[in-house]
Parts: C-alpha cells; structure tokens; sequence
C-alpha cells in the first residue's frame, strides 16, 4: 500500500532523533516550575509524547506519576525501555493511544502536558477535550506554533498557512485559550537552541543520509524535500515565528 510505504518513509526519515519537534530540557523545567505543589500523588498526562524527551525530563524533575501517551509503537516502546534503564519505570508508563480518543477517566490527571503535537487536534479542540481529564485547580503545559513578527515575507507566511493555518500571535492565543475555561499561569517563547539543537540539526543529518538512500525513489526525495524546505524556512524567517510555551490553570466551573 502506498499509505504503508509513506507512512515507514516517514518514521524512516524521523528515527533515531533526540525529539521528534522543537524543544529543549531547559524549556520542559522552565515550564515545570510555573506549576506549583507537584509532589508524589502528582498524575501526570503527556500527550504526544513521542521517544520522550520531555517525558523523562519530566519524570527526572519531579516526583510525579505520568502516563505518556503516543500513537507509534516503536516511540512507545523506545520510551519504556528508557525509563527502565534510568529506574524511573515505577511511576512512568508509555502507552499506545490516539490523542484524539483519550479514554480517561473524568478528573484522572493532575497535569496534562503536550510539547510540539496539540496542533494535531487543533488547541481550542485539545484544551476543551481535555479539561474533563483534570482535577479541580488542574494545570496543562503546550507549545505551539505563534507569529513574532508582523507581516511575514511571504515565501514564509506561505508555508505557515499551509503547514498549520491557525497559527497566530501569541496574544491572539492567550485569548483563545481563556476561553475554553483556563486561566493563563505563564508563557515563554523557545529559544532557537530548542529548535536547533536537538531538532533541525540532527533532522538535517537525517535528510543527507536519506537522500543518498533513496535517490532514484522519487516519493522519498519529495519527503525528503518537504522536510528541508521547513529546515530552511527555519533558517531563513525564524525571526518571524517559533514556539510558545503556554502553562494553564483550569478555571472553576
């Protein structure tokens, strides 16, 4: 099947990466310590986890019990077996789960945390499906995509508005999530480490190594294509966009 062979070009072309989107373990405790009085009874949610750098991030700075979730197998399996070797499988436990059908029980988590991946269901979708999985005073910690600059070139403002159209400034995000019934705790940007670092540069590697591979297979140098063309976007505009590291407090009723 054609979707078959796509979707293991895919995982083909993103293996192997310290994560799977822009983010850094100073950025993960930065946001970490805007939530207060996290402590052994602490659940933890982290949706979209991927291999899991945030998660053991997470789990290394702090005595919370987390459950990570992601649809891909292989991350999943990456994730567990990490956490097993640096001793933190008694209170971190990866599951296969589409972030889309979480079955949870109402009030499950304490926080829910989503680096790099609530894009996939839309922020005001994600915040307003997740909010019954919260306890009273509940928190969730999210990064997304937000303009930083006014009026974008537009070979850069092309690419946001078909990548992730609903991209927007960060006041116009604060705004929107207020309104799905949170108070805002605090925001940060990323610094362009956290997209460079352990994202780009390494992806980068990835995209060189994969053309050699692949390249009498046209389906695999035009993913491959895809992936460098965002790469240099990147390199080109970041003035213009990045991340925003969004920490919430869920409102009373």
């Amino acid at each position: 099947m054609a979707s078959d062979r796509t979707a293991a070009l895919f995982f083909e072309l993103f293996s192997g990466l310290p994560r799977q989107g822009p983010g850094s373990a100073a950025s993960t405790r930065r946001a970490l310590g805007l939530v207060p009085d996290i402590g052994p009874a602490t659940r933890v949610l982290d949706v979209g986890c991927g291999t899991g750098a945030q998660t053991l991030v997470l789990a290394e700075s702090s005595p919370a019990r987390i459950v990570a979730v992601d649809n891909h197998p292989p991350f999943v399996d990456e994730l567990n077996r990490k956490a097993r070797e640096r001793g933190l499988a008694d209170r971190l436990e990866a599951r296969v789960a589409d972030m889309r059908e979480l079955d949870f029980a109402d009030g499950a988590f304490d926080l829910i945390w989503c680096e790099g991946a609530i894009y996939n269901v839309g922020v005001e979708a994600g915040l307003r499906d997740w909010r019954r999985l919260l306890g009273p005073g509940g928190h969730v910690a999210f990064t997304d995509a937000c303009w930083r600059k006014p009026d974008p070139p537009a070979e850069c403002a092309a690419f946001w508005n078909r990548e992730y159209p609903a991209i927007r400034g960060t006041s116009a995000l604060l705004n929107a999530v207020e309104a799905c019934g949170y108070e805002t705790v605090g925001h940060f940007p990323l610094p362009a480490a956290a997209w460079w670092d352990d994202y780009y540069r390494p992806l980068q590697d990835n995209v060189t190594a994969f053309r050699k591979r692949y390249h009498d297979a046209p389906d695999a140098r035009e993913l491959a294509d895809q992936c460098q063309h965002e790469i240099d976007i990147w390199r080109a505009y970041s003035e213009f966009y990045g991340y925003e590291f969004v920490v919430l407090r869920r409102a009373q009723a």
